[in-house]
Formats: C-alpha cells, structure tokens, sequence
C-alpha cells in the first residue's frame, strides 16, 4: 500500500489523473442535454467581463462547463497533492491555475494565500475571469470574505454559479462534491452580479459575504430543480436567522 500510494503522487500518475479526468469530463459535457439559466446569461455577463465566478468547493469538477470557449480563465487551487491533480485536469481543459488556499488564520501565508490573492488581482487586471470557491475552508456552504475582498480590491463583479446534472456521482465528503455521469440533462444557473465598492467598510464587506451566500444558494436551488434532483448540502449549515435567497437579487453589494 505504501508502494501504491507513493507511486501516485509521482508526477507520472497525477499527469495521467489529471489527463484522464479531463477526458471524462468532456465526455460529460458533450453528453448531457444543457439548459442555461438565464437564457441570455451570457449576453449579460459578457460586457461585465472579466468577473469572479464563485462556486460551492462541491461544483470543483464542474463549474467549467459554464465558461464560455472565448474567455480566458484562471482558477484558484489548493497546493495539496490532490489539488495538482486539479491543477493538471484545469489545464487540460482550457483553466489556468492558480496555486494557493483561502487558509485561515496563521495558515494563511504557509498556504500560499497573500500570494495567491496578488495573483488573481493580476489575472483579472490581464482580462482573465476567476473561479473560486467561496466556502470558509472546510465548513461547506459558508461564504468567507476571501472571495469578497478580491472583489473590493480588484473593482470587479462576483457572479455566483452553479452546475448540476440529472446523473451524477455523489461523494460523502465535507462539502458535499459529485462529479456528472454521461447521458442525461444538465442545468448552468448563473446568479445577478455582485459588486462590492472599493471603499467598502467592515459592515459593507460583510453584507457583501451574506449576498454572496445567499447567491450561491439561490442558484444552487434552481439548478437542482432545473434537472429534478436534490442538493443534499442544502441549508445543512443555516441558522433561522441567516440570509435568504432574496438578498442575492439586488445586484450590487455594500
């Protein structure tokens, strides 16, 4: 077993990882019938562009199938083993890496997080959207202001994003993650852009947080509904009297 598992961290077997899931994530993606929410998502998000499109750490093997061919996108990805597997799969289907991890506390600097952060500010100012997830590290389906303060410092809009298909394998993980299965329908659900003012005080970013939860939220819930299945992540992390969907449909954020 040591064997086996030091034989697949090698950078032989993470390339051939990271290869093959991208093979089979094309195949889901050509396979499954795809409806976009709304219909005229893109003609809306497009003069926006770049944007921060954020996702629940569950839609990592996903949310890609969303990005338009024309626009050039990085993505934040842990500096973990598995995150290179990650790292290599993104690249192979057209999504730059970025590494790093929105690590709390005194982990933040050992875990890339100051660099990865000037990274990104870079990567949008060159014209290239973000991915990120927008979970607190390891609490699922809690916003942190990691994704919120790139959005202050970099003057552009977060666009919460969800991915979901009929037919998919679920994984009894923390945050709830499920790769597509071939073969069935899909739904791309993307939510109102969420800007946040470069003046932005503590009260305004935090509103901004809660906007940006509730956003995800909502689209998470449509998508689902969309192929008639159920998010088994779903309001798991809520207390009576956290934010609802309704605070996502302003737009603009503090």
């Amino acid at each position: 077993m040591d064997l086996l598992k030091r034989l697949s961290r090698t950078r032989a077997a993470q390339e051939l990882s990271g290869y093959l899931i991208a093979r089979y994530l094309r195949l889901v993606r050509r396979t499954n019938r795809f409806v976009m929410e709304p219909p005229d998502a893109y003609d809306r998000i497009g003069p926006l562009m770049p944007v921060i499109a954020a996702m629940w750490h569950g839609q990592h093997f996903m949310i890609h199938f969303a990005k338009r061919p024309q626009d050039r996108a990085a993505s934040l990805v842990s500096r973990s083993a598995d995150g290179e597997v990650n790292a290599i799969a993104l690249r192979h289907v057209g999504v730059r890496a970025i590494r790093g991890s929105g690590a709390r506390g005194r982990d933040f600097r050992d875990k890339g997080g100051v660099s990865a952060m000037r990274a990104m500010l870079r990567a949008l100012d060159g014209g290239e959207m973000i991915v990120m997830t927008a979970d607190v590290p390891k609490i699922a389906r809690r916003c942190g202001e990691g994704i919120v303060t790139l959005a202050k410092l970099s003057g552009r809009p977060i666009v919460p994003v969800a991915v979901v298909t009929s037919r998919r394998r679920e994984f009894d993980s923390w945050d709830h993650s499920f790769i597509g299965l071939p073969f069935g329908r899909g739904a791309m659900v993307l939510g109102e852009p969420i800007f946040v003012r470069d003046d932005a005080d503590a009260e305004a970013v935090e509103r901004a947080r809660k906007t940006v939860e509730a956003g995800l939220d909502a689209v998470h819930a449509r998508a689902y509904e969309l192929v008639g299945g159920r998010d088994r992540g779903a309001r798991e992390h809520r207390s009576p009297g956290s934010s609802t969907g309704a605070q996502a449909e302003n737009g603009t954020a503090a």
